[in-house]
């Protein structure tokens, strides 16, 4: 089904070189900013730091007293939350309908490898770097704009096998 797209948020943009519509460059800037929230609470709050010391040994911050299964629960349902943010934000975009994810797993299991394995910074860079080269992709040569994503991370691999922002 269709969702509409907010009315203050149909006009386009005048970028000076291109039209951008608005509600796209509100979804650029809103997945921005909750990228951002992400990162800052997982690497910076003392609940990032008790949540990445969880998935590293999970026993041993069990004994400090932390309830690691309720710790890990609540990080799968904001991950769902996050998920579904993305879907909403996707929705005026893409009609809704049950498969409208699955266009992207490829491109965001390519994101993840390409960024580095358990690097929320590395996904980030590698998501909007990766969206734009696709982009350009997309206008100068389309019949590649689907290969693009993989012939970069070939060579990434080949380079940096963990990956632009992961560890050895």
């Amino acid at each position: 089904m269709p969702y509409a797209i907010p009315a203050v948020l149909r006009r386009p943009l005048d970028l000076g070189f291109m039209m951008l519509p608005a509600y796209r460059a509100w979804v650029v800037v809103a997945a921005a900013v909750v990228c951002l929230a992400t990162w800052l609470v997982i690497e910076k709050t003392r609940l990032g730091s008790t949540l990445r010391a969880a998935t590293e040994n999970a026993a041993l911050v069990q004994a400090f007293g932390i309830n690691v299964p309720r710790l890990i629960t609540l990080t799968y349902g904001a991950g769902v939350a996050l998920a579904a943010f993305a879907g909403v934000l996707a929705a005026p975009i893409y009609s809704v309908n049950p498969n409208m994810g699955s266009n992207f797993i490829i491109t965001v299991f390519a994101v993840v490898v390409i960024g580095g394995m358990g690097s929320i910074l590395g996904a980030i860079v590698t998501g909007f770097g990766l969206g734009i080269v696709e982009g350009l992709t997309k206008v100068y040569y389309p019949q590649a704009s689907a290969t693009v994503i993989f012939v970069v991370m070939v060579i990434v691999l080949l380079a940096r096998p963990a990956g632009l922002f992961g560890k050895a």
